[in-house]
Order: structure tokens, then sequence, then C-alpha cells
């Protein structure tokens, strides 16, 4: 009897997966058709396949709950997944992480050996609907009719919440779009008073600008985005620029979004100590006034602002070059001798 249970949960949550899957591609049409772009299927073939995987996600969800066609539903998710895994290992390796898009607008996020992870996963769980299925077709059948029809409401009601919290990420991540629309020029004067902000730290706990800031240091915000090839290339300088100037600057890459994700990425990156820190929407970008990646600024250990914000790798190596000059100068010396 227990088996009974384990394969008709296994049903519900392949069912919500995919029927989740199918609606955020559906109410997302756009953010659609670009993913399938960037997954690389020919422009000719974009719109077909931006409105057929969805429709047949959805009937791979419907098809999951009657015992009679759940194996063979369970059979067309495994190739699902089995294609859209090889497609994301490819892209990995090429160096590539466009946005998944899996769950449409809610799951913005770039690929990544996460993206791997759980569709391996849902493959297992698929086998194991296949599989178990196949022995005993009549599950739900078997089972006590208010358990079978309470576990569906439940997933039912699961797959409601999971919807509203993407739907609640892609609002903010409009609203934060349209903010910094509406911010006017980019980044804060030199001189003015750097904006507080609190941030996670990959490490675990959270951090500030206050413990940031080092006595008698500068202070380098490295603003990048995991999806960004050119942040990727700009944080493997950053190990080296944080030695030659160690004296002098304290460098911190900040992104946001997932905070597992930024710890491989830092470390995928090689950054070492120096910290990645996460936004949670787009706060410390927006006080900054920072509107891309890869950008940094600069702050002076009076907490201000010292230079306008940099724009790409040699603008940020040009800041790191400006704080260890500003450094040597507020080093008093002593018959040529640096104290």
């Amino acid at each position: 009897m227990a088996i009974d249970y384990v394969v008709w949960v296994a049903r519900l949550v392949l069912a919500v997966v995919f029927g989740i899957s199918a609606w955020g591609k559906f109410a997302d049409g756009s953010g659609t058709r670009k993913a399938v772009g960037e997954f690389g299927i020919p422009l000719a073939w974009v719109p077909a396949v931006a409105w057929g995987l969805p429709a047949v996600e959805a009937v791979v969800a419907a098809a999951l709950l009657p015992p009679w066609t759940a194996a063979a539903a369970a059979l067309v998710a495994i190739l699902l997944l089995g294609m859209f895994t090889g497609a994301v290992v490819r892209l990995l390796r090429q160096g590539r992480r466009p946005a998944c898009s899996c769950f449409g607008a809610g799951s913005a996020a770039p690929i990544g050996r996460g993206t791997v992870l759980r569709n391996v996963m849902l493959i297992l769980l698929a086998g194991l609907t296949v599989v178990a299925t196949l022995a005993d077709p009549q599950v739900p059948g078997v089972l006590p009719l208010d358990h079978a029809v309470a576990m569906a409401v439940a997933a039912g009601f699961g797959a409601v919440l999971v919807s509203l919290w993407g739907e609640l990420r892609a609002l903010r991540r409009r609203l934060d779009e349209q903010v910094l629309s509406t911010l006017g020029a980019e980044g804060l004067p030199p001189g003015a008073i750097a904006p507080e902000f609190e941030v996670l730290k990959t490490a675990g706990g959270r951090t500030g600008l206050d413990e940031l800031l080092s006595p008698g240091k500068s202070l380098l915000l490295v603003f990048v985005h995991p999806g960004c090839e050119m942040c990727a290339a700009l944080a493997r300088e950053l190990p080296r620029w944080q030695a030659r100037s160690s004296d002098a600057l304290t460098i911190a890459v900040l992104g946001n979004g997932d905070v597992g994700e930024h710890a491989k990425w830092g470390e995928e990156q090689g950054l070492g100590e120096i910290p990645v820190l996460v936004q949670q929407g787009n706060e410390a970008a927006l006080r900054y006034r920072v509107r891309g990646t890869p950008s940094g600024v600069l702050i002076n250990e009076q907490g201000r602002v010292a230079a306008p914000v940099a724009r790409g790798a040699m603008a940020v190596r040009d800041l790191i070059v400006q704080a260890k000059r500003t450094g040597r100068k507020s080093k008093p010396e002593t018959n040529g001798a640096v104290l």
C-alpha cells in the first residue's frame, strides 16, 4: 500500500511541474520565444516551438493523472527532460548561460548546474512513475478515495502557491526595471554619501556597507550577473587585482538572485577570499543607480562615492588604479619612507 502512495505522489509532483511550466510559458510568450531562440532553435521554427512546447507540457500534465495514460505521459516527460538537459549541457560547455524561462517570467535565472541536477531528479521521478504504473496500473484507484482526493487537492494548492510566487518575483523584477528607467542619470555624483544596504553573503548571514568598509581602505563594489560572460571574465581578474591593491582597497562582488547559484559562480571564477554578496531584488543597484553589469562603484574610506559608475572591465580596472593612488597619497611619509 505504501508504494501506491509513493506512485501517486510522484505522478502529482510531475503533473504540477509540467502544469506550472506550461502555464508560465503561455503567460510569458515573448520570454518563451526569446529563450527558445537562445537555446539554438532555428529562427523560422521559434514561433512553432514556443507555442508547441507548452502545449505538449500541458497534455503531459493532464495525462499523468489517469492510470491508463500515466505511463505514456511519464515516458514523454523523460523524453522532453532528456532533450532539454542535453541542450543545457551543450550550452554550458560552450560557456553560454541564457535565461532558463522554464516556468515563464518567474524563472528568468540563467541555466547552470542546478538546472541539470533538477532535470536529472525529475527524470528519475518519471522513470519511477513508468515502472510503478506498469506494475500496478490501478493507482490511485486502490487508494482510499478521500486520501487520493486530499493529495490531489494539496498538489493543486501547492501549484497555485508556486505560480503566485513566480508571478511575484516577475512583478518585483519589472518594478525594479521601471524604477531604474526613471532614476535619471546613471550613478551617484562623486562626493555623495554612499547609501547603506543589507545583502546576503554566500558564506552565510548578512552584511552591509559598514561591515564592508575597512579603516584606511576604499571599497569597490562590482555589480555582476551570473549569466553575463563579461562579468565572468572580469571576475577572474579580480583576485589578481585585489592582491596587488590589498593595502588600499577591498573588493566585493554583488549580484542578485539565488544565493546558491552565486556561490557556485564565485567558485567557478576562482574569486577565493573576495566576498560574493547577493541582493534579493535590486535594492543596492537602485540606491547606487547602477543600470548594467559589469559595473563598479568606488567608495572611499569616509563612506562617500569616490568616482562615477564604471561600466565594463577596463573602467573597473581604472577604479582600482585610482584607489591605489589615493591610498598612497593618504599615507604620511617620513624621510621618503612610508610609515
